[in-house]
């Protein structure tokens, strides 16, 4: 399977800290503004720049934060995957090839621009902990709109956090992957000790007071937002991503001896070999604390998952280009999602269906006969990129449905099919925008296979979006797509009444 290029070429270097301390040349006497003086400072500028009586540049920056987190997701799985591979090839005495090399100073860059990125959100709401009532009257902010600022702040915090226990530190552990990824490469503009720079700013103390801060704030005001939560999609993602941190109760008990000993015990090994290394409490707190990686993707298993009767019931069902939709109510990508349906995927048919209408041996479905023959039938854009799945793997989902063309021939049956295919080992588009096609998000891939249905879209930072709900809309008011099959809450929905269901799933 081929996956993002910048996942391939990635280890995830995204991580807690401040931007390494600005050397000031300064009059003697003078007062040189410190590190925080600075930041606070800039935050506030900002707000006055920005958010003055303009509710709508908040908003913009929430959905900018919520791709930017998924995208930070993303890699943090891939990159431990990448770990993985590399600790494997080094075990069995082999050098790193030369293609691992290049793909770890990419990698290196790519991850650190988007750590500046969810850095500069962070920094730019920290000033709002403290808004007197007439600084949020100036401003035009609601206490609800600073509740949301400040929880973008400490949700992004906590998911760098949480990247540099659950990822970094299995590249940290490692001698000559640390060694490799502190040394220059004026190749790629990377600095010399850029991994002991990011080390030293995760054990800074001034850090960790900042993001306790920002805890107390969070769990002393979110009490009374409770029903907020229940109505806005974005507030809820946000504060998914604060309760789902590893990092959350880590940083609310911290001992700043705890944090100087580590601090002092990373000084110590930088100097004894002149780079970065803390022995093996990278990989310690790795296996400590992996289990809450999956805690951050899916908190339970789907309701329709691992079901004989299920499986068997839309198999039996489904034809060669059929659109499938799903709600996972327990991944926290699904509360990104606007609308009720989170994903979409395209039913590419069985390898009798393919014969059937003669397209088996098609130089586009020759490539993937072993997949076909291995049950992977859907085609479906994940964050790792699209990829051939198995009905088995997508029925771990609570909501299900098939929706089909309600006229069709077998000519564009075969359109949509090669289609689909050709979309396979794309990446995954973070921009969600629809007139690209070199990157491909779940609801997209229908876009482009379907070409016959006029489409709904929507405007969001600039682009043209699709929604999986978007997709549903045209099964409703006698539209050109059928409802063969609905299971809602894990349970079949009588055919009689699956438009209906339907309609109401997406009113809620």
């Amino acid at each position: 399977m081929k996956i993002t290029k910048v996942l391939k070429q990635g280890l995830l270097l995204i991580t807690m800290g401040s931007i390494c301390s600005t050397t000031w040349a300064a009059p003697d006497n003078a007062l040189v503004p410190t590190v925080q003086e600075i930041r606070l400072e800039a935050c506030q500028q900002h707000l006055t720049d920005a958010h003055h009586g303009n509710k709508q540049t908040l908003r913009d920056e929430v959905n900018r934060y919520q791709l930017l987190a998924e995208q930070a997701l993303t890699y943090r799985e891939e990159s431990i995957r990448i770990a993985g591979r590399l600790k494997q090839r080094m075990d069995s005495d082999l050098p790193l090839s030369g293609k691992d090399l290049d793909n770890l100073n990419a990698g290196t860059i790519a991850h650190l621009e988007l750590r500046e990125k969810l850095l500069a959100l962070a920094e730019s709401h920290e000033c709002w902990l403290n808004l007197s009532n007439a600084e949020m009257k100036a401003s035009g902010l609601s206490k609800a709109d600073v509740m949301q600022g400040v929880m973008v702040s400490l949700s992004s915090a906590l998911l760098l956090y949480d990247n540099y226990l659950l990822a970094i530190s299995l590249f940290e552990e490692d001698a000559k992957l640390r060694r490799f990824l502190n040394d220059r490469d004026s190749g790629y503009q990377k600095g010399r000790l850029e991994l002991a720079k990011v080390t030293l700013s995760y054990n800074a103390i001034e850090n960790r007071s900042r993001v306790k801060t920002a805890i107390r704030f969070y769990e002393k005001n979110i009490p009374d937002y409770k029903a907020a939560l229940a109505q806005d999609a974005s507030l809820a993602y946000l504060d998914a991503l604060i309760q789902q941190s590893p990092s959350y109760n880590m940083t609310k008990e911290f001992s700043p001896l705890l944090v100087l000993g580590r601090k002092l015990g990373f000084m110590e090994s930088i100097s004894r070999d002149a780079l970065l290394a803390v022995g093996n409490e990278g990989m310690n707190i790795f296996s400590a604390l992996f289990g809450n990686i999956v805690g951050l993707v899916e908190f339970r298993k789907g309701k329709l998952y691992q079901r004989p009767d299920v499986l068997d019931t839309v198999s039996g069902q489904l034809e060669a280009g059929d659109i499938l939709l799903e709600k996972t109510p327990f991944r926290l990508t699904d509360k990104f999602i606007p609308g009720h349906w989170g994903h979409a995927a395209v039913w590419v048919g069985t390898e009798q269906e393919l014969k059937a209408l003669g397209i088996w041996q098609h130089e586009i479905v020759k490539p993937h006969h072993e997949a076909i023959s291995g049950n992977h039938l859907i085609v479906e854009a994940l964050r790792s990129g699209v990829e051939m799945s198995s009905l088995d793997k997508f029925s771990n989902v609570d909501d299900a449905v098939i929706l089909r063309e309600r006229v069709t021939n077998d000519q564009e049956r075969i359109t949509i099919i090669l289609q689909a295919l050709r979309q396979v080992g794309k990446s995954y588009d973070f921009n969600f925008d629809v007139e690209t096609t070199d990157r491909i998000v779940c609801s997209e891939l229908v876009y482009i296979t379907h070409t016959e249905i006029e489409w709904p879209t929507d405007n969001a930072l600039g682009r043209e979006t699709i929604s999986p709900d978007n997709i549903a809309k045209k099964a409703l008011d006698d539209g050109p797509l059928k409802v063969v099959l609905l299971y809602h809450d894990g349970q079949l929905v009588a055919a009689e009444g699956a438009v209906q269901k339907m309609g109401e799933l997406m009113s809620l």
